[in-house]
């Protein structure tokens, strides 16, 4: 039986940690947590905020999701969306998701990220 999911894994290319780096904790707040040192040696790394954790891993033939995409709940919407248009990521509004506000962006090796909040 299913309990919880307890990672979300996206790619990245070869060299890109120290920019994935900045923008999950920088820009989306997130903490790094240490990957074991036999997963290390590959690359990448993996962030965490609460229960939400994410694992960026590398992918030699790198190609971002554009369509795949972790939907991330957030608090405060709008102030998180001025936090990010405030260190240039992009933040694109979509009404579409009826009960929420939601928007998409994209972390800097261009892998699709939507962040939405249920109305009260």
């Amino acid at each position: 039986m299913l309990t919880a999911v307890d990672h979300v894994q996206l790619a990245a290319p070869t060299g890109s940690e120290d920019a994935l780096r900045a923008y999950y904790t920088d820009v989306l707040g997130m903490t790094e947590i240490p990957k074991p040192p036999v997963l290390a040696a590959r690359g990448g790394c993996w962030f965490q905020a609460g229960a939400v954790v994410l694992h960026l891993g590398i992918e030699q033939d790198f190609h971002p999701a554009r369509k795949a995409h972790p939907g991330l709940r957030v608090t405060g919407i709008e102030a998180y969306a001025d936090r990010l248009a405030s260190h240039g990521a992009k933040v694109v509004w979509d009404d579409n998701l009826p009960g929420h506000r939601r928007f998409y962006s994209e972390d800097p090796v261009g892998n699709r990220l939507e962040f939405l909040e249920p109305l009260a």
